[in-house]
């Protein structure tokens, strides 16, 4: 047998007696259960007391050490991991929108005086065009002159 499964018969042995106990209290008697009772439970302790002793206490210190080690190591990782996380995601947000926000507004403002430094001379050249095409038109006062000069022309002529 193993002494898991000894261990197992052993403390159902003494959960037995106990039951046991309070069964003599009902039937035989007060003071005869309690005598049981208390005999039981003394034995019980015993046997606790000495499958305590069986154990290695430098073992015992070791596993317990291991035990301790290995929780700690498994929070620390987690609460490091989750802090440095967090940590990072800030820090990365923040100087990516920085950078973002910077950079369209570079960009934006460069294509903005681009473009608009663009239409500007092109309604310049429009301009210049236009103008010179008025330029070559003449004038309200020149052609008023010019119908006059035509009509008094056109005027001499038929009357001959």
């Amino acid at each position: 047998m193993t002494p898991n499964r000894v261990d197992f018969f052993v403390d159902l042995v003494y959960g037995l007696l106990i039951l046991l106990a309070a069964g003599l209290i009902l039937v035989v008697g007060t003071n005869v259960g309690v005598a049981f009772g208390i005999g039981a439970l003394v034995s019980y302790v015993v046997h606790v007391v000495w499958k305590m002793a069986r154990f290695d206490p430098e073992w015992m210190t070791q596993e317990m050490t291991e035990k301790v080690e290995e929780t700690l190591t498994e929070e620390v990782t987690e609460s490091v991991e989750q802090t440095v996380a967090e940590e990072v995601t800030e820090e990365v947000t923040e100087e990516v929108t920085e950078k973002v926000e910077q950079t369209v507004t570079e960009e934006v403002t460069e294509n903005v005086e681009r473009t608009i430094s663009d239409e500007v001379d092109d309604i310049i050249e429009q301009l210049e065009q236009v103008n010179q095409r008025v330029d070559r038109r003449p004038r309200t006062d020149q052609i008023d002159e010019m119908t006059k000069e035509e009509g008094e022309t056109g005027a001499e002529s038929g009357s001959r």
